[in-house]
């Protein structure tokens, strides 16, 4: 009985890991979607341990929809709207998140960590330190992919709206209205970032909504001053009767004259942030320069 329990055993631990493994592997394929303003449907693909760890959230959901945390958790939803998650995360499973990806995760890493210190005394004595730099980096990393996350697709938008503006400016000042023009120009480009949310603002405008509601929503959810000032631009248009045609071709000299500006400031800022590979490196190729004819002349000497 005692040596079929020593053959069972670790053949029940290999078959626990081996279906944890195959579970994980099913979830780094599985394909996530998020529905666009059309109804299409554009992929969207959170973090293998975000997707791993979603299924628990709902067991903190009463704690995070609490009125305590109302503010933060709308505050996180708009932060997840502009990284274009709507209706694959939400606030409060986000939060969630921040509270189970150091504990689970940090398990993982500790584990791991004792596994190596078997074979690396170094790693033994400082087991605890590593253990807890990886918790602190868990911790973190959930805030830290939604900033970049956001960063990223504002970066897009910001990139492609003098070219969507220009669009817009010579499809209004050839007589097209707004809603053809904003039609016209996103059907013309691939599903990024910027032509996802103006598909939204014709589908809203198409389902009642003012124009002016529309662009206001467009500005929230974007949160770019580039794309708060454009859009309080056309709604203060239509609050003033101005033409849309002229307010365009103003916006789209000044789009055209902050991205001159970006590349003029990037430009400068490049010789400041070569300086420091520089110096790291500079002395190690003076030295092989240098210094390497003579010491493999002496190297040859002295054999």
């Amino acid at each position: 009985m005692a040596r079929l329990l020593q053959i069972l055993a670790p053949a029940m631990w290999a078959l626990c890991v081996g279906a944890i493994v195959w579970h994980c592997l099913g979830l780094a394929r599985e394909i996530t979607y998020v529905t666009l303003g059309d109804g299409r449907r554009q992929e969207r693909s959170l973090p293998l341990p975000f997707r791993l760890l979603l299924p628990f959230a709902p067991n903190m959901r009463h704690l995070f929809s609490s009125p305590a945390f109302a503010g933060r958790s709308r505050r996180i939803g708009d932060e997840i709207v502009s990284a274009g998650f709507e209706g694959l995360l939400e606030g409060w499973e986000f939060m969630a998140l921040e509270i189970l990806n150091p504990l689970a995760m940090g398990a993982a890493w500790a584990l791991a960590i004792y596994l190596a210190g078997l074979w690396s005394p170094l790693v033994s004595k400082a087991f605890w330190p590593l253990v807890a730099l990886g918790v602190a980096l868990f911790a973190f990393q959930p805030r830290l992919w939604l900033r970049e996350t956001v960063r990223r697709r504002q970066k897009s938008i910001q990139r492609a709206m003098p070219f969507m503006i220009d669009l817009l400016t010579l499809s209004v000042e050839a007589g097209v209205d707004f809603m053809s023009a904003l039609q016209r120009a996103t059907d013309g480009r691939p599903m990024d970032p910027l032509n996802e949310e103006l598909v939204r603002v014709g589908h809203e405008i198409r389902l009642g909504a003012t124009r002016q509601q529309a662009l206001r929503n467009l500005a929230a959810r974007v949160g770019l001053p580039d794309m708060r000032s454009f859009c309080f631009s056309l709604i203060q248009a239509d609050e003033l009767g101005v033409g849309i045609g002229s307010i365009l071709r103003i916006q789209s000299d000044q789009m055209r004259q902050k991205r001159f500006d970006r590349a003029e400031r990037l430009a400068n800022e490049a010789p400041v942030k070569m300086l420091f590979p520089l110096l790291l490196f500079i002395m190690p190729a003076v030295f092989i320069v240098l210094l390497g004819p003579i010491m493999s002349r002496l190297g040859s000497w002295l054999l």
